[in-house]
């Protein structure tokens, strides 16, 4: 529809037209996008050189490997604690025997 109306129903001389209106909405959404690429693009490239993906990475790395290093040998610790012949260290040992052939199955 071309004829663009008031709240009064009347048109006023020079009132942009329908099609006027959805091409500059369209223009400003276009050059938008095209501003949050470029915003994006340079970002990426300033975290790039700064190196904080590397740091992150590796600060991530290092925590993986200290939890999992301190809960491993924390439990090989407590295991030689605990004396060889009693239900707990039986119970363990068939658990763990248990696992390794459900893994090796499937």
């Amino acid at each position: 529809m071309n004829v663009s109306t008031t709240t009064t129903g009347l048109r006023i001389h020079g009132e942009a037209t329908d099609d006027q209106v959805m091409d500059s909405v369209a223009n400003a959404v276009r050059d938008a996008s095209k501003t949050a690429v470029e915003h994006a693009a340079a970002v990426k490239d300033a975290i790039a050189d700064t190196g904080i993906v590397r740091t992150v990475s590796r600060v991530t790395y290092t925590g993986a490997y200290a939890l999992s290093f301190g809960i491993v040998y924390a439990v090989v610790f407590a295991t030689q604690w605990i004396p060889q012949d009693n239900p707990v260290m039986v119970g363990l040992s068939d658990g763990a025997s248990a696992a390794m052939d459900s893994l090796k199955n499937a």
